[in-house]
């Protein structure tokens, strides 16, 4: 979600009654929460007509007054806790409005990816590992970014050998992360971990972190890095997708996340994707494309990323079959 679209959700969000805003985030997971949260706290001084032009895209009406801005503080903090509890919302209010603490698994899900590194970077490998893999990949990613080589390769390598997680395992968790998970033993082994779960998390380390730990696990079990290799999924593959997967894609990718994505694409991964547009839609990109000017790397991989969350989701539901194998499903 751009800045605009940030900037409408909240607007759309303060317009609402808290009950209403609360039943929202109740359905959004712990990053948007954060970002929608953050762009609430920043609202000061918002215009009717700017209110009804956000309202006019849900279809509905703006009331003659708002009092957006006035208590935003008093606001967020109501609607957080009657969606998310007093524990969540209190340790994301603090990282919002600034000022707690929480713990265990789930709590770190709201936790910034620094401030999880820091608490779990003198813990052992498969302590770390056993952590990580209940985290979303994007963010164990991130976390794994903040830890030294040799501990990150470490943790990598026990990741993709690691078939689940024992009760003996949840409870060392449990001292780590404040009994959060306490009674582990009557808990069924978690089919969590192994090469996929690795390479997930791989797809969004960038390049360099990324080679140096494929070399790594390299170095330890050759086949193994090959697996997770196989397993991994990066924008240029993309080629690999057949053209009823790339116009499914088009539907789901925001106009502006495509651009900045595609700044840094391949000329042969650019001219898949304006085929599978319509003559006007590929000219205006086209145009788009050259108009928008130098972006930071750093943007366009995250733009990549966020196109490739969506990519590996319309592959669980079935609607992009990664790999170029799409098209034998037709006949």
């Amino acid at each position: 979600m751009n800045e605009i679209g940030l900037e409408n959700s909240a607007i759309l969000l303060m317009s609402l009654g808290e009950e209403e805003a609360a039943e929202v985030f109740k359905l959004l997971g712990p990053k948007d929460v954060q970002r929608i949260g953050q762009a609430m706290s920043k609202l000061k001084q918002v215009t009717k007509d700017r209110i009804d032009e956000v309202l006019g895209s849900f279809a509905e009406q703006a009331d003659q007054h708002s009092s957006i801005g006035a208590d935003s503080d008093g606001y967020i903090r109501n609607v957080l806790t009657k969606a998310l509890g007093d524990d969540k919302a209190g340790f994301l209010l603090d990282r919002i409005l600034q000022g707690g603490d929480s713990a265990g698994i789930e709590s770190l899900k709201w936790m910034d990816p620094a401030s999880v590194a820091e608490l779990i970077k003198s813990e052992h490998p498969q302590i770390i590992a056993s952590i990580l893999v209940h985290l979303e990949r994007d963010q164990a990613s991130e976390i794994l970014s903040h830890f030294t080589e040799g501990l990150r390769n470490d943790v990598i390598l026990r990741i993709a050998t690691l078939d689940g997680i024992q009760p003996s395992a949840l409870r060392e968790l449990n001292d780590v992360l404040a009994r959060a998970l306490a009674g582990a033993d009557n808990v069924r082994k978690a089919a969590l971990g192994g090469v996929r779960a690795a390479a997930e998390i791989l797809n969004f380390m960038g390049t360099a972190q990324e080679t140096v730990v494929i070399d790594a696990v390299k170095e330890y079990d050759n086949e193994l890095a090959q697996k997770i290799l196989d397993e991994m999924f990066v924008f240029e593959n993309l080629l690999d997708v057949d053209d009823r997967g790339i116009q499914s894609l088009l539907r789901e990718v925001q106009s502006e996340s495509l651009i900045v994505a595609l700044k840094g694409a391949s000329e042969e991964l650019r001219e898949k994707i304006f085929r599978n547009m319509s003559q006007r839609a590929a000219e205006m990109l086209r145009d788009d494309l050259e108009a928008k000017g130098p972006v930071r790397v750093s943007e366009v991989e995250s733009e990549q990323k966020e196109i490739l969350k969506i990519v590996r989701r319309m592959a669980d539901e079935g609607t992009v079959v990664l790999g170029g194998k799409g098209e034998e499903q037709f006949v």
